[in-house]
């Protein structure tokens, strides 16, 4: 039934812009040393009256979504940069009204297609994986969301409910959300701060023993000194997920230093998180990985708050990797598979407990699977793809608004901070980081809070 707040587009653009990193990631075997950002601008008109821009902004992360050795990284890039450009030019010719989630559903039916004309043009012979198109397709998403906001001059969590969207979750979902909407499963007000976790890359050095050459830019370099200023109470552990003795010797290493850092300035409780980025082999490497942690340092097993996606992302491929036995030790939170609601719901038949939402998976899809997992009573926690800028704070604002999320992540400032310059300027509380949160209070504005 059509409404009259549903919006029609009425212009969408795209530019691209990049960056060397700082210092280089790794994970997952893979060393990313740059960022491909997609910045969409959407230009919105509702049936009432209202119009509005808005924008977003989306790294590629073609290393992550796109893992190949059968092509370059340029390659992969490319491609998904120009499938994001094809979406873009979708929706500015499409014709029809409604709500955000009902526009990206129906554009989202054309994203195969699009990303084979991109693969085509390209002149490869391969097919994109669903993860890289919805990375693709994010920022427009993410950008009709903004526009409608601000068209309202509300923000875009508080038009999620029945007066604005014509289809119940039921739609999206199951029958099990029958005459239930987004609104029922986001908050009326962002938290107001929120614990970041920090990102401890296989090539970050623990201490300045391990620093072959300091990069001497004025930031720290070493975990003892990012715990220092940044008043650090969440690290995410970077982990081979292939080396039994080395990841083991990874996680004691770092709570070794950390212990003694956080002693220094007083700090008695903080977390970390293990992300193998679905290099185990088995569940069972994973269960060794968590026995000898436990019996070398008791302590840092304890301080162990979740674990990402430890296997393959392919789960109908290796059913065998169940992660029940896992997941009674630790919440075990499904990621790089996460890609829809049958992927959502396999993984809770394999034993998942958990899930690591992502804006750059799109934020329609971020929203429904969110709803999925509260209503299911999953560990929630929301994971960034090193977003530096405006798509950090939309992570930040869609982590703000989710119940229950445990912790967001933000690693651009370590490896990335020229890209975050603009934003940092106008919200300070969400780039200067003194006791290991984020001010997410500050994104109550119009559209996505930024």
């Amino acid at each position: 039934m059509a409404k009259s707040t549903d919006l029609r587009i009425t212009s969408a653009g795209s530019i691209t812009r990049h960056f060397k990193y700082r210092a280089p990631v790794k994970f997952g075997g893979r060393t990313v040393t740059e960022i491909r950002l997609v910045k969409v601008t959407v230009g919105v008109e509702t049936r009432d009256g209202h119009r509005g821009q808005g924008y977003a902004l989306m790294p590629m992360g073609n290393i992550w979504a796109w893992p190949t050795s059968e092509l370059a990284p340029e390659q992969t890039s490319a491609a998904m940069i120009d499938l994001a450009r094809r979406m873009v030019n979708a929706a500015g010719s499409y014709a029809s009204s409604g709500h955000p989630l009902e526009i990206m559903r129906d554009l989202d039916e054309s994203l195969e297609a699009a990303a084979a004309e991109a693969i085509r043009a390209a002149g490869l012979t391969t097919r994109m994986p669903r993860l890289a198109q919805l990375v693709a397709a994010s920022p427009l998403d993410a950008a009709i969301h903004d526009a409608y906001g601000k068209a309202r001059g509300q923000n875009s969590y508080d038009l999620l409910g029945p007066e604005f969207v014509s289809a119940d979750l039921a739609h999206y979902l199951t029958p099990d959300f029958a005459g239930e909407y987004l609104d029922r499963y986001t908050l009326r007000e962002p938290a107001v701060r929120m614990p970041l976790y920090h990102l401890i890359g296989a090539l970050d050095p623990l201490t300045d023993a391990d620093v072959s050459k300091r990069i001497n830019d004025g930031l720290p370099e070493t975990l003892p000194e990012w715990i220092a200023a940044d008043g650090l109470t969440h690290l995410k552990i970077k982990l081979n997920g292939d080396d039994l003795s080395w990841d083991v010797a990874r996680v004691v290493s770092i709570d070794r230093v950390a212990e003694e850092a956080q002693r220094a300035r007083g700090c008695t409780v903080w977390h970390y998180s293990l992300d193998f980025n679905e290099r185990c082999q088995s569940v069972e490497f994973l269960l060794d990985v968590l026995a000898q942690i436990r019996e070398q340092a008791p302590r840092a097993f304890e301080r162990i708050q979740y674990i990402e996606q430890p296997t393959s992302r392919d789960l109908k491929a290796n059913p065998e990797n169940r992660m029940h036995r896992a997941a009674q030790i630790k919440p075990i939170v499904i990621d790089e598979s996460l890609i829809d609601l049958e992927s959502l719901l396999l993984s809770r038949e394999l034993g998942y407990s958990g899930v690591a939402l992502k804006t750059c998976k799109g934020h329609s899809g971020a929203l429904l699977m969110a709803a999925a997992a509260q209503k299911f009573g999953m560990f929630l926690c929301v994971q960034d793809l090193t977003c530096p800028g405006a798509s950090f704070l939309h992570s930040a604002s869609l982590a703000a608004r989710i119940p229950g999320v445990a912790a967001i992540e933000g690693n651009a400032r370590q490896y990335c901070p020229a890209a975050n310059a603009e934003c940092a300027a106008r919200y300070p509380e969400m780039f200067e980081i003194t006791d290991g949160n984020v001010g997410t209070g500050v994104l109550t504005g119009p559209g996505l809070g930024y």
